[in-house]
């Protein structure tokens, strides 16, 4: 059944998590910095917030590392706007160092590149790269909740509403992938298999500052609070990275818990997984996963024919506009075509969110990433 016009665009989500059809599919939006310039540029307007309402995008997302100070980081030496993994509105906590490069808040070591006429960050180094033994990683610099100052995040929150109420949901952080940003993404992996006292040891620090973290927001401001969300990527466009077995064993166990903290709330949880996630979505499912992001159609067994069948009205799909190669070859009339066929796959009874497969690339033109939204 229809809501009636005076829908919000948070009731238009809630619909869609419910499973019920709303007015219209609802809209979410990252994109790379590139894409955001050009289209500032389009709209007449360096505001992010203002490009979102002129894309009519429905979801709004506050972050963990927009509210945390390092203790041992003057004021002067952060800057919320310094990495480009930023993809929405607000800043992601950065310590600039003198080189300019920068460091998040758990220590992980990134500088900005140029290449393929878009900018981007990578690994500068692994800053736990030569800590070989528990001692050496108790040693590090590790944060504590009380690094987090959630006081203005109410007030965070009705700023974003303050011209429509939006869907909010909270970026949680993540467990494995920030891991591997200290340890090493290879050596993580081959240590997880065959000696993994070290990784768990990681994971459990990172764990258990999210998860407090998570208790405060949502006594805090659960009210404002529509989703909680968080990633972890787990796979690669053929395979997982990790087997069932390591994943239930090592990993699952810090999942849960924070799909279970949601629930305490009252909260549907939120997963961004990329690649080839196919044969955990029934583990997610029974877990209690309500929404899958981002929905990579070019990974082996996502397709989003292959995903309603099997999995419809069980899980939320979130994404599935592939944005790699299609969004940035297609003529703004194939993408149209497109993006109301997988709305109809994936949203025909509710339960679908359209968004990008992941960020919008620099390569994407402004017809096609308008031709994208502005299907209903």
């Amino acid at each position: 059944m229809l809501l009636n016009l005076d829908t919000t665009h948070r009731d238009r989500v809630t619909e869609a998590i419910a499973f019920r059809k709303p007015t219209r599919t609802p809209r979410d939006f990252a994109a790379v910095p590139e894409v955001w310039n050009r289209l500032g540029k389009h709209f007449g307007t360096e505001s992010r917030s203002e490009i979102l309402e002129r894309l009519d995008v429905d979801c709004r997302v506050v972050s963990y590392d927009m509210f945390c100070r390092h203790p041992d980081v003057a004021e002067d030496g952060v800057n919320l706007d310094a990495s480009h993994e930023r993809s929405s509105t607000g800043g992601m906590w950065r310590g600039v160092l003198a080189d300019g490069s920068n460091r998040d808040i758990w220590g992980a070591h990134r500088r900005r590149v140029v290449a393929g006429g878009a900018e981007f960050d990578e690994f500068a180094s692994f800053t736990l790269g030569s800590a070989h033994t528990l001692d050496a990683l108790r040693a590090h610099r590790w944060p504590e909740p009380a690094w987090w100052d959630f006081s203005t995040l109410r007030e965070t929150i009705e700023e974003l509403n303050r011209t429509a109420v939006y869907s909010i949901r909270y970026r949680v952080g993540s467990v494995l992938e920030t891991a591997w940003s200290l340890y090493g993404f290879e050596r993580f992996l081959a240590d997880l298999a065959s000696a993994p006292e070290n990784p768990v040891y990681i994971m459990e620090r990172i764990a258990e500052v999210h998860l407090e973290n998570l208790r405060t927001v949502l006594r805090t401001a659960g009210d404002l609070i529509d989703i909680v969300y968080f990633y972890d990527d787990v796979a690669s466009q053929e395979s997982l990275l990790v087997s069932p077995k390591l994943y239930e064993k090592y990993l699952q166990p810090h999942h849960a818990a924070l799909i279970e903290v949601a629930a305490e709330f009252g909260k549907p949880a939120m997963l961004h997984s990329c690649g080839s996630v196919y044969r955990l979505i029934p583990r997610w499912i029974d877990m209690g996963l309500a929404i899958l992001n981002p929905v990579q159609p070019t990974a082996r067994n996502m397709e989003p024919e292959r995903l309603a069948a099997e999995f419809g009205r069980r899980i939320v799909f979130h994404g599935g506009v592939d944005v790699q190669p299609f969004l940035s070859n297609a003529t703004a009339a194939q993408v149209q075509a497109r993006v109301a066929e997988v709305s109809r796959i994936l949203g025909s009874e509710g339960g679908y969110i359209r968004a990008g497969s992941h960020h919008i690339q620099a390569d994407t033109p402004v017809a096609n990433v308008l031709a994208m939204l502005e299907v209903e």
